[in-house]
């Protein structure tokens, strides 16, 4: 393996965008690709607002965010991620459109290029098996917001060798970030606790125990968690709580998994909470 220099981003959206902003913010050059322009323009806004707001906090001074934003490059392609020493995907959670995705950087990055994982959820062992290079494909899974949560999960593959898990650890302390490495299983450490919860606080609203306001003040006031768990599941998303939800069902075929109907009623109606302006609560457009 060569030292990580040149940072790769497939996928604009929330996760992305985050991720290619504190890496810039590190001092690497990242280059953020998306399938349209208009994608990854919501996106330079999006990271403009965010170090607007740390600027005004005096985390960062206005030249340190003129300097990120300048790290950041753009594409439409994959193959103008050929000269990164890692790429990130931070893409739709599904198993077939990542595969793909990491079957054609096969033929477009160097064998030496870390190939590395945000999903949520979705076995990593499966995710490298689909690449001709299965040892360098590894699990990096940030949280939301990407540029205040602190943790990200290394998630080792059966395949993943030790120097591409010792690269992307010591990647996650430069850009500011606390690692902790999981073994490949459904879920993770961290969703395969949280998902579950919010999912039963789901239930809790489904069979009528408790409006959403007073089942998250219990959980604020009883646990002394910062945030409710269906405040939270509106920040996630209600669809990417569905999602794993269901890759934790499918995969350990364990009936104490199974989405709650109204979980999926919510996301067939599309009120995925805080993105699409409703959720457990309403919120204004984004």
């Amino acid at each position: 393996m060569t030292e990580i220099r040149k940072i790769g981003v497939i996928g604009a959206g929330t996760m992305g965008s985050g991720i290619a902003q504190v890496c810039a913010m590190a001092g690497y050059p990242v280059v953020m690709q998306d399938l349209s322009d208009a994608a990854l323009d919501r996106a330079r806004t999006s990271m403009q607002g965010s170090l607007a707001r740390l600027v005004k906090k005096a985390t960062l001074t206005e030249a340190q965010a003129a300097e990120a934003t300048a790290r950041i490059a753009t594409a439409t392609a994959l193959d103008q991620l050929a000269d990164c020493d890692i790429v990130i995907e931070a893409i739709v959670e599904r198993l077939d459109v990542k595969t793909g995705v990491l079957k054609q950087l096969d033929g477009i990055c160097r064998v030496d290029a870390v190939f590395a994982s945000n999903t949520s959820s979705i076995s990593l062992t499966e995710l490298a098996a689909a690449s001709t290079h299965p040892g360098r494909v590894v699990g990096m899974h940030f949280f939301n917001p990407v540029p205040v949560m602190q943790l990200v999960e290394i998630i080792r593959a059966l395949q993943t060798t030790d120097p591409v898990a010792e690269a992307v650890t010591d990647l996650t302390r430069a850009i500011g970030k606390t690692p902790r490495v999981s073994k490949d299983s459904y879920g993770f450490i961290v969703n395969r606790l949280l998902a579950p919860q919010i999912n039963e606080a789901i239930n809790c609203v489904y069979e009528g125990l408790a409006t959403p306001e007073d089942i998250d003040s219990m959980m604020k006031l009883g646990a002394n968690h910062p945030m409710g768990p269906l405040a939270l599941g509106d920040l996630i998303g209600l669809d990417v709580v569905l999602n794993i939800m269901e890759t934790l069902y499918n995969g350990f075929d364990d009936p104490k998994y199974r989405p709650s109907p109204l979980l999926k009623q919510m996301v067939s109606a599309g009120y995925l909470g805080r993105k699409t302006g409703k959720g457990f609560s309403e919120y204004p457009p984004r």
